[in-house]
């Protein structure tokens, strides 16, 4: 008997199969290498660092509501709205311990506006039933913040923040004595703010993106009893919600 010998053709598809087998295991093999390839490994070594800070929020106005409103029925109701804005700003982090970070964030939000919808009951002639009013609003705010970091993960870090904040609204209208029947709001404002975000380590930079909850502690409303859309209001806080990109060393 003679021994039957493989094919040409076999051998060469043999051979075909195990290099493309080769070849898909080294790029297999090549691609978890880069997955795990830590970027800017000493970046926690760092004292500080600094960034640029781009955002979106939405701001309100959360309010309560006065004695003359519940008594005088000549407005019926009065809610302040939410409107969104974009901010842009400033980033410097600095180390306090393993985990934990201070940070400062001044920001300016431009681009919003304190909106307000009344009903009235008895609307005088040519008014309308349904009115709506605006302030316009740009708020230079000036965060302390507080961050506390996981443990790094090849290049991914969750954190969160704690903070308290000043804020000026650079178009803030109580000084002004022609407001007509308008509400009138104090410039200057504090309070607290709580978030989380995560870090990806990037080959040349930090990118970051962050979502905050702000809560305003002062009352913003410089109230007025002769102005019919002011004195139905006692007080008002502010309340905001913030996506932002931070693009950091």
């Amino acid at each position: 008997m003679t021994d039957k010998k493989p094919s040409a053709s076999f051998n060469f598809l043999y051979n075909k199969r195990l290099v493309l087998m080769l070849a898909a295991l080294v790029w297999v093999t090549a691609a978890q290498a880069q997955l795990r390839e830590i970027n800017r490994s000493n970046h926690d070594d760092l004292p500080y660092y600094f960034g640029i800070y781009l955002a979106y929020n939405s701001t309100s106005l959360h309010p309560d509501k006065s004695t003359k409103f519940i008594q005088d029925d000549s407005v019926l109701t009065a809610e302040p709205g939410a409107t969104g804005g974009v901010a842009l700003g400033f980033l410097a982090t600095f180390k306090i311990a393993e985990h934990w970070e201070f940070r400062l964030n001044p920001n300016l939000i431009i681009g919003g506006a304190k909106p307000f919808t009344y009903t009235l009951k008895n609307p005088a002639l040519g008014e309308s039933l349904l009115q709506k009013k605006s302030l316009p609003s740009s708020i230079f705010t000036f965060p302390a913040q507080i961050k506390f970091n996981s443990d790094r993960i090849d290049n991914f870090r969750v954190y969160m923040l704690f903070d308290a904040y000043i804020a000026s609204d650079l178009m803030a209208n109580a000084g002004n004595r022609n407001a007509e029947d308008l509400i009138k709001l104090k410039k200057n404002d504090f309070g607290l703010e709580t978030g989380i975000g995560f870090n990806f380590y990037l080959r040349f930079v930090t990118l970051s993106p962050e979502l905050k909850f702000s809560y305003g502690l002062s009352n913003l409303h410089a109230r007025d009893p002769n102005l019919k859309y002011s004195s139905v209001f006692d007080k008002l806080q502010s309340r905001m919600i913030t996506f932002s990109i931070n693009i950091e060393q």
